[in-house]
């Protein structure tokens, strides 16, 4: 695929979903940094169920930071990996109140030294938080890029965001990061990818592989 068909096959994302809002609930810059941290390796939907009574009881970095884990684990214990997000729920938070006096941080840098927060938490929150623009690669981002032969198999999700960044403009970036999220969702999932319907579409059908491999087991 030429860099001119990937850009159009990225327009064609953006204008399949052009106002992609989040997914998760959260009000304020460290309510979306435990949602983000809360949702790895399980749905929106089960975090959204939690997060509510958990925000409630712990409304601040320096509540949060005051409990135990095994009281943190109270409120997330239907998802997965809870004990280990209940540890990192209290490390960040004291780590928030020791080092940034309780205010969630802008940049990669000081993101990334909270516990249990990498690269594509820290987009994601400095995408929703404070709108600056930025493709957080997750697995369904990650399926659909390689799905289609955009960067290599073994591309890190570093490396696919920064193909993605050198691809398209700044001012689309959000939305893009949003919009190919829900396509992984409803349309390119791992199970059953299938293309949205249009001949514009269509056209891209033979570059995404996970199709040719479903059309051969079939």
């Amino acid at each position: 695929m030429t860099v001119a068909q990937a850009r159009t096959l990225m327009g064609l994302v953006l204008k399949l979903y052009p106002d992609a809002q989040p997914t998760l609930n959260a009000e304020s810059p460290f309510q979306i940094l435990v949602a983000v941290m809360l949702s790895a390796q399980t749905t929106d939907v089960a975090v959204n169920a939690c997060t509510p009574a958990l925000f409630q009881a712990y409304p601040t970095p320096a509540a949060m930071a005051a409990a135990t884990p095994a009281a943190l684990e109270a409120y997330i214990d239907r998802l997965g990996l809870y004990h280990n997000k209940a540890k990192y729920l209290q490390a960040l938070s004291a780590a928030l109140v020791d080092q940034f006096g309780g205010v969630v941080p802008q940049t990669y840098a000081e993101l990334t030294q909270l516990p249990g927060v990498g690269r594509k938490t820290a987009t994601v929150v400095r995408t929703d938080a404070f709108g600056v623009p930025g493709i957080a690669v997750d697995t369904h981002v990650s399926r659909i890029i390689k799905g289609f032969g955009l960067v290599p198999q073994r591309a890190t999700p570093t490396q696919i965001q920064a193909y993605l960044e050198h691809l398209m403009p700044p001012d689309t970036w959000i939305n893009l990061h949003r919009a190919l999220i829900r396509l992984g969702r409803e349309w390119l999932s791992a199970r059953r990818p299938e293309l949205p319907p249009g001949a514009d579409w269509q056209a891209f059908a033979d570059y995404y592989r996970p199709l040719q491999r479903r059309a051969t087991n079939e």
